[in-house]
C-alpha cells in the first residue's frame, strides 16, 4: 500500500513540476482573458473590461494557488506532547472552493477529515490547509477527496484516515442540467478506517451527531 501512496504523490508533484516548466507569462495569460471576452461577444477595449484582464490573472494566482504549494512542508510540524491520547481526531465542516476540471466553474462545499494519530499530532489548521492546498487546484470531487486522502496518510502515516466531502457543483446548477441544490457526497478510508466498518459508523455518527 505505501508503495502506490508514494507513486500517487510522485505523480502529483510530477504534474505540477510540468505544469509550472511550460507555464505562459502573464502577458500571454491577460491576451487570453481578452480573446475570451471577444469570444463571448463583449468589446475588451471598452472602459468596463479594459483592466479585466489583469484582475482576472491576479485572481487566477490566488484560485490556483494550491500547484505552488507542497503538503510536505504543511505537514511537516507535529507535536509529541499529548499524553496517551490514541483516539479520533476530526475537524469537521471544513469550508472549500475549488473549480470543476471539465468546465472551470465552481464547486462548493464542506470537508470532514479525521484520523488516529500514532504518538504525534499535527496542528488542526494544517488539516485546513491541506484541504485548501488540493482544492486551489482544477479537481473533480472525486480526485481531491483521494487527494487530502493520501497526503494525510503518506505524510503523517496514522493509523487510519478518513474524508468525507459533500459540495454543490456550479457546472449542474449553472448549465447543463441546471438542477440547484444537488449535493455530491464522496468519502475514502484508510487503515482502521477502512478494516473496520465501526469506525465508519463512528465516524459517520460524529458527523451527524454533533450538528445542531
Amino acid at each position: 500500500m505505501d508503495a502506490v501512496l508514494k507513486s500517487l504523490m510522485r505523480s502529483a508533484q510530477n504534474e505540477v513540476e510540468a505544469s509550472a516548466a511550460r507555464r505562459p507569462s502573464r502577458e500571454e495569460a491577460e491576451a487570453a482573458v481578452r480573446t475570451l471576452i471577444a469570444w463571448a461577444g463583449d468589446d475588451p477595449s471598452r472602459e468596463g473590461l479594459l483592466d479585466t484582464p489583469k484582475r482576472v490573472v491576479r485572481a487566477y494566482e490566488e484560485l490556483y494557488s494550491g500547484y505552488r504549494a507542497n503538503p510536505e512542508k504543511i505537514l511537516d510540524r507535529t507535536f509529541g506532547e499529548i499524553g496517551n491520547f490514541d483516539d479520533m481526531v476530526l475537524v469537521r465542516d471544513i469550508e472549500f472552493y475549488s473549480h470543476c476540471e471539465h468546465h472551470m466553474v465552481p464547486f462548493v462545499g464542506k470537508a470532514h477529515v479525521a484520523y488516529f494519530p500514532v504518538e504525534r499530532v499535527v496542528g488542526l489548521s494544517k488539516i485546513a490547509r491541506i484541504v485548501d492546498l488540493f482544492a486551489r487546484r482544477l479537481q473533480t470531487q472525486e480526485h481531491l477527496t483521494s487527494q487530502i486522502v493520501t497526503a494525510m496518510d503518506e505524510i503523517l502515516k496514522p493509523r487510519g484516515v478518513a474524508v468525507l466531502l459533500e459540495a454543490e457543483h456550479m457546472c449542474m446548477a449553472m448549465r447543463g442540467v441546471r438542477k440547484q441544490g444537488a449535493s455530491t457526497v464522496t468519502s475514502q478510508f484508510t487503515g482502521v478506517f477502512r478494516d473496520d466498518p465501526q469506525e465508519q459508523v463512528r465516524f459517520m455518527s460524529l458527523l451527524r451527531g454533533m450538528r445542531p
